[in-house]
């Protein structure tokens, strides 16, 4: 970590989009007291959660924005995301930050989760397809349960949890709600 507060997470130069599909390394961190995955590919940087500013008529799961290098970062808690309650701050909580790419165009979003985990190497045959999950959490939003360590990680399709249409919409609706 730099004195910033700022972790770079190391990994490979950037394969071409398609080739993300046959990713294998996964950031695992804590939600809840639940185990989520996303793509390391996606994964730009971890920084420590602080000095989020607000943005009026968001919903309940956006908590603002942050300046990172002087860019404007959207900052979204990932648990009210899901329809449960806002994340606690404690000294775990981190903001993860992803790059999406969205009609040809990429973007970062930060994501609030409780705590880290590691990177972890999950193969392919060790991903299962999404169950349907009731009201937990939108199954559009899992690309797979992974097996690791004889424990399931919910492995998060970021694109999805994070695209432009659910951030537009949210934010034409102008409400404070969360939405699930």
């Amino acid at each position: 970590m730099t004195a910033n507060g700022v972790t770079e997470v190391a990994r490979a130069p950037r394969p071409p989009a398609q080739a993300i599909e046959g990713t294998s390394q996964y950031l695992t961190f804590l939600l809840g007291g639940e185990q989520f995955a996303v793509a390391i590919i996606h994964v730009k940087e971890i920084i420590e959660y602080g000095r989020v500013a607000p943005v009026p008529m968001m919903p309940a799961w956006i908590r603002g924005v942050i300046n990172l290098r002087g860019a404007v970062v959207p900052v979204m808690d990932l648990a009210a995301r899901f329809g449960r309650p806002a994340s606690a701050l404690t000294r775990r909580t981190c903001i993860v930050v992803v790059e999406i790419v969205t009609e040809g165009e990429r973007r970062d979003v930060g994501v609030v989760v409780d705590a880290v985990s590691a990177v972890q190497d999950i193969a392919a045959r060790d991903i299962e397809p999404p169950p349907a999950m009731g009201g937990l959490i939108r199954s559009d939003f899992i690309r797979g349960m992974g097996k690791v360590d004889g424990r399931f990680v919910i492995i998060l399709d970021a694109g999805r949890v994070l695209s432009d249409e659910e951030f537009a919409t949210s934010a034409n609706a102008g409400t404070n709600e969360d939405v699930p």
